[in-house]
């Protein structure tokens, strides 16, 4: 029974990606990205990041969230302790993911929100909001407010550590066959990255 549902679920995936009405190989608009702000403080016992974004949708992801495929977006953030004599050591890795869904029955946008990939089969632990618009949820997607990266007791004051922060609309997470046409297509890439070195009381 459940390998029919699986069928069912491929085929109605397949059929979304023809019935959206646009081409992954067609000349569309291009996502867009660029980082406007960007800073990272200490609070007590740790370290935060707070950021603005410079953020636009491309057409064809816009029409497969009015479609109903959920899209996935992944904030990522390491922290390095530098090290003359072998490469860097990894201190500290954090993620926010965040699911974009559209609900036709009631107008709804939906965001969930989770330190791990957010799977339909198991939501875990994720904070879940809703909205009016697209362009509410996009406010929201624009920015990170005092998003912990490393706790102190991670970082040494008497090293030099760098930052490497990453943005990217997951493409893993898409149905299958829109996956594959999706992959490579402009349309389709939303992705930015930004190194910096963290400031630690010692340096200041």
């Amino acid at each position: 029974m459940s390998h029919g549902k699986d069928i069912c679920a491929w085929l109605r995936a397949c059929f979304l990606v023809f019935a959206l009405g646009f081409s992954v190989f067609g000349a569309w608009a291009q996502n867009q990205v660029s980082i406007t702000a960007f800073q990272v403080e200490r609070e007590e016992d740790a370290y935060q990041l707070s950021a603005q974004f410079d953020m636009e949708l491309s057409s064809a992801v816009q029409e497969a969230l009015l479609k109903g495929i959920a899209v996935h977006f992944v904030f990522d953030a390491k922290v390095y302790r530098e090290r003359w004599y072998w490469s860097d050591k990894l201190v500290a890795t954090v993620q926010r993911h965040v699911r974009i869904s559209y609900q036709p029955l009631t107008r709804r946008w939906r965001v969930q929100i989770a330190a791990q990939p957010i799977v339909q089969s198991g939501l875990g632990m994720s904070l879940m909001q809703s909205y009016d618009s697209l362009e509410e949820v996009m406010s929201n997607l624009r920015r990170l407010t005092r998003w912990k990266i490393a706790n102190t007791a991670q970082i040494d004051a008497g090293a030099g550590h760098r930052l490497e922060f990453g943005f990217y609309l997951d493409l893993s997470q898409l149905p299958r066959p829109l996956q594959m046409g999706a992959t490579g297509q402009p349309e389709w890439e939303l992705a930015i990255s930004k190194s910096s070195r963290l400031v630690t009381d010692a340096a200041r």
